[in-house]
């Protein structure tokens, strides 16, 4: 069979080697798939050769035989192959797409928690070649490990006499466990027994690292008496956990850190969402700095949350702590790699972060933003409303706080239609009304949203 070369050079049979349609026809009606561009042909469209290089050439093949398939198909027209084939492409190699988040869930865990500000992105592409992540440019020899972006991590949380940082918050947690409890007791309260994402319970994590742990307490109240009973030679640690997405009110009662701390041994709190110092909308979200100024021994928390840097597991305290538990074996399977380094330490040094700028966000401001898109999208004949939405924080943080925001509210439809579109626009469903919450977006996507919106097709006008 005879083949011919494609612009990559490998071996392709092409639709002129291919064997004739076969089939009824009308007669007199020629078949337009005689009429459909060779796949050659289409490969040397310069708009397809630039993106071989870019997404690589079986992509590009890939998008080709879809394209002359819907020609076969009657959906497009043959000379309309290469167009459609580029209209295929991906943006990127890489399988992940981007989308505008406007649900109105600031660390929204689908779709990735927190966003990393310009500074991150920057530095991570920066970081994506050879860099100095474990040596020394001055001296030429082999220096520590994200040497920079630990200190960063010490200069924002002050009582912090050291940190480490691995690869997520659980993470940071089990690797705590392991290297000061493995075969000792972990005695911690009742009521902060959680499950965490995705099903995992942490009594089962905690466990799976040869622990064991001692309950105290009730589910609603547990006291510092409590804690002190359970004490006692097999004790590692006393265990604080932050129950991130789910509240007890009423009879309640809970011991903080300062009084765990006169027990005689080390007090580890889990904290969760990241918060390395108070915020002022959040007053019940505990943070790094309060904890161990208070007396902690050790603090772990998520990276990719309030704080809204990459993924990783944060662990600051004791300088003694710190080091027996970055020594250990484990330590080294638990580590990131230089781009999330990189992309921490300018989450910690450079300007704020998406995170912080959507937590600050003024509702009055939302407010005119999602008029001024109602009003744009309305000359469009597009039913388009601005209102008054509720957002809130997500990723388990700050659990029962509302956030007041602005949201441009549009027929139902248009939920499934902006998700599945070229640019992907998740929003939420509310009374029968898709609502794009404002205060997950950012003010300089706002001309993004609109054209995902006017890209929705359907009637001119709406009812």
């Amino acid at each position: 069979m005879d083949q011919r070369l494609t612009t990559d050079g490998s071996a392709d049979q092409t639709d002129a080697t291919r064997p004739a349609p076969t089939g009824p026809r009308e007669p007199g009606v020629p078949d337009v798939r005689r009429r459909i561009p060779r796949t050659d042909a289409v490969l040397g469209d310069p708009r397809l050769l630039e993106a071989a290089h870019r997404l690589g050439s079986g992509t590009v093949k890939a998008a080709v035989r879809q394209a002359q398939e819907r020609a076969r198909a009657g959906a497009v027209a043959p000379e309309e192959v290469a167009d459609t084939a580029v209209a295929l492409l991906p943006r990127t190699a890489g399988g992940l797409r981007s989308v505008v988040n406007a649900t109105g869930v600031v660390l929204h865990t689908n779709l990735g928690r927190a966003s990393l500000s310009a500074a991150a992105r920057q530095a991570v592409q920066e970081a994506a070649g050879p860099t100095d992540v474990e040596l020394d440019l001055r001296t030429g020899v082999r220096a520590r490990r994200g040497r920079t972006a630990l200190a960063a991590l010490c200069a924002r949380v002050p009582s912090a006499a050291a940190a480490h940082v691995v690869n997520n918050g659980a993470a940071a947690l089990v690797l705590v466990a392991t290297a000061l409890a493995a075969g000792k007791e972990i005695v911690i309260g009742r009521g902060e027994m959680v499950e965490i994402g995705d099903g995992f319970r942490l009594p089962d994590l905690l466990v799976s690292t040869g622990a064991r742990l001692r309950e105290v307490g009730t589910t609603n109240r547990t006291s510092a008496a409590d804690y002190a009973a359970a004490i006692g030679p097999e004790t590692a640690f006393v265990l604080k956990v932050h129950p991130a997405n789910f509240r007890i009110t009423g009879f309640t009662r809970a011991a903080d850190a300062g009084e765990l701390a006169a027990l005689g041994v080390p007090v580890v709190v889990d904290i969760g969402s990241g918060l390395l110092a108070p915020h002022p909308l959040l007053p019940d979200e505990p943070d790094a700095e309060t904890r161990l100024r208070a007396g902690a021994s050790l603090v772990t928390a998520s990276g990719d949350k309030l704080l809204g840097g990459p993924q990783c597991g944060l662990l600051l305290g004791e300088e003694e702590l710190v080091r027996t538990v970055s020594r250990h074996p484990l330590a080294r399977a638990l580590r990131v790699d230089k781009l999330t380094l990189a992309a921490l330490e300018a989450t910690l040094t450079g300007p704020d972060t998406p995170t912080a700028v959507a937590l600050a966000a003024d509702q009055a401001g939302l407010v005119r933003r999602a008029e001024r898109l109602a009003r744009a999208l309305g000359a469009d004949g597009i039913d388009a409303r601005a209102v008054e939405s509720a957002a809130s924080v997500g990723g388990g943080g700050a659990p029962g706080v509302t956030l007041p925001s602005a949201a441009l509210s549009l027929p139902e439809r248009y939920a499934a239609a902006l998700r599945t579109g070229p640019v992907p626009v998740v929003g939420r469903l509310e009374a029968g009304r898709c609502l794009l919450d404002l205060r997950t977006v950012p003010r300089e996507d706002d001309e993004r949203l609109a054209g995902a919106v006017r890209s929705v097709p359907g009637p001119a006008a709406e009812g």
